[in-house]
């Protein structure tokens, strides 16, 4: 005759070490964050407006890995194993906007890619050139923002068209500015040529990386292809103060970027 279990040990065995159980549910969920933050998805904060008008300061943007492949950032702080180009390489388009980490630089970049490995680059009379063909573009209108120092600034909005058929809005705000005519950039195999839509305040691929700028960026320090807005506050938003919450701007929640 089997022998009756007691009540209490029975009990232990259903529910288990509560503490055990609630560690493992932590590594779990930590394991499932990694992974999806690694492979799929990573959010960024925007924190200047040289992405302007379409990328704001205080925007939170989500990008995609897959679109790209995995380059050594991938998994950035922790370190990804590649040492040049990306694991499952999927090649960018001319004016993808692009998260990417310049060359001995720490921190990360979001700009536009203008210049495929191979093309010349360079500007005109704040115009842009691709293989000595000018860029589509067609005067919009007049707009004011704020900059991150306060100043309020009158730019002049254009559309660009590329040859691809992809258009997107840039400012001009200083007609004689020293990024508005350059020498000609050949691009390296393997790298890009990143600008930024707010063309005259933008540190981008027009700059070495030793004086700030992104330089020429090699593939496999891509890191997302942003894809959309996922909300945007101004600076006086903080997460753990609800009280802030309102200071988001709520006409920007889930916006696609073009």
């Amino acid at each position: 005759m089997a022998k009756k279990e007691n009540k209490s040990e029975s009990a232990n065995k259903e529910t288990g070490n509560p503490i055990l159980e609630m560690f493992s549910t932590i590594i779990w969920a930590l394991g499932i964050a990694l992974v999806l933050r690694t492979f799929l998805f990573q959010p960024f904060h925007i924190p200047s407006g040289s992405m302007l008008p379409g990328l704001m300061k205080g925007d939170y943007i989500i990008t995609t890995k897959y679109s790209l492949g995995y380059g050594k950032h991938a998994a950035t702080p922790l370190p990804f194993p590649i040492k040049k180009g990306r694991l499952f390489e999927r090649a960018p388009e001319r004016g993808d906007v692009l998260v990417f980490r310049p060359e001995g630089q720490s921190k990360n970049f979001i700009k536009r890619l203008v210049g495929l490995p191979g093309d010349q680059i360079q500007m005109q009379d704040g115009r842009l050139f691709v293989n000595g063909a000018p860029a589509e573009v067609k005067k919009l209108n007049e707009e004011r923002y704020t900059n991150q120092n306060g100043r309020d600034i009158l730019a002049v909005a254009w559309s660009e068209t590329f040859d691809n058929g992809k258009s997107h809005v840039i400012y001009n705000v200083d007609e004689n500015s020293p990024s508005d005519n350059t020498s000609v950039y050949t691009v390296p195999a393997g790298h890009y040529f990143m600008m930024g839509d707010n063309r005259d305040r933008s540190g981008d691929s027009r700059i070495s990386v030793t004086s700030g700028g992104a330089g020429y960026v090699p593939t496999e320090n891509l890191m997302g292809k942003a894809e959309f807005v996922l909300l945007s506050a101004n600076n006086d938003f903080e997460l753990l103060k609800p009280w802030t919450w309102l200071n988001m701007r709520g006409d920007r929640f889930f916006k696609a970027i073009n």
